[in-house]
């Protein structure tokens, strides 16, 4: 198929692999063109807009950083809606709000084309191995046309109802992780101070009742002092603040997420943003 892919960075670069790995034609778009260097040699032709994408492309897949970028690729006259060619199917699987997922679905249903919200969990290591857990929001009929495709990308995939279901799904998702790595932490300062090995600690635990992707992934990084970006702080605050936004909307009070957005907050403020959510352990090590 002719395919695009807007936004090559941690993780679009490895599914964009994934896409050429099974022998798709594909056009891709990123601001910065370095980073996408060796999906051109590997056979991905690099265009200079969205634009330039929705003229080359039957299904189309965008992952960027903030809702605002989301409404820039989407939205105006270089943009999506505005240029796609009428069936294109559109997938965002960037984080974002609910409600701006369901604008883009009103507006391409209006242009006579398909959109679906399809965020992902499984960070850097799930995209790389093809297997990020996907949430699909939109029309069943359009996902199960595309699912040969999404199949190239994750192992658990689930249409979870109309759009914007995808976004919510990602954010009860978000909402599990952020207290999640606080007990992380906790759990690895405590082995420190009782004089235990954290390695060795890990490997109790980590398959017990306490397991969790977090837990296993992440906690050694940790250990290693590895705070390199799998999944970046600033993208993860700007998630917690989408479902805080949203759980305010409701009314609906959620201790949990407040506190662990606020130390993350705390870290991203002491020059870490840029850093992976691992770097969260500096909280308790300042």
């Amino acid at each position: 198929m002719k395919l695009g892919f807007i936004g090559t960075g941690v993780m679009g670069n490895s599914l964009v692999k994934h896409l050429l790995d099974d022998k798709h034609e594909v056009s891709i778009y990123t601001r910065t063109a370095k980073k996408a260097e060796n999906l051109v040699e590997a056979g991905a032709m690099l265009v200079d807009s969205p634009q330039q994408v929705a003229g080359n492309s039957e299904v189309i897949f965008t992952m960027v950083g903030y809702p605002s970028d989301v409404e820039q690729v989407y939205f105006g006259q270089q943009g999506l809606l505005a240029n796609a060619k009428k069936g294109t199917v559109l997938v965002d699987m960037t984080t974002s709000q609910p409600k701006l997922a369901q604008r883009i679905f009103e507006a391409a249903t209006e242009k006579g084309l398909h959109a679906l919200d399809a965020p992902v969990s499984g960070g850097d290591i799930g995209a790389r191995n093809g297997v990020l857990s996907i949430m699909i929001g939109g029309e069943k009929d359009i996902y199960k046309q595309i699912s040969h495709i999404l199949n190239l990308f994750g192992e658990n995939i689930v249409f979870q109802g109309p759009a914007g279901a995808g976004q919510h799904t990602k954010m009860c998702n978000q909402i599990n992780i952020a207290s999640n790595m606080i007990g992380v932490c906790e759990s690895l300062i405590y082995a420190e101070k009782a004089g235990l090995d954290p390695e060795r600690v890990l490997r109790s635990i980590s398959s017990g009742a306490a397991g969790s992707w977090s837990l296993s992934n992440l906690a050694p990084k940790m250990i290693n002092e590895d705070f390199r970006p799998g999944f970046y702080i600033k993208h993860f605050i700007k998630d917690m603040k989408i479902a805080a936004d949203e759980a305010e909307n409701w009314g609906l009070d959620l201790p949990g997420l407040r506190l662990s957005l606020a130390m993350f907050e705390k870290v991203a403020a002491e020059g870490h943003e840029d850093n992976g959510t691992q770097t969260l352990i500096k909280y308790y090590r300042s």
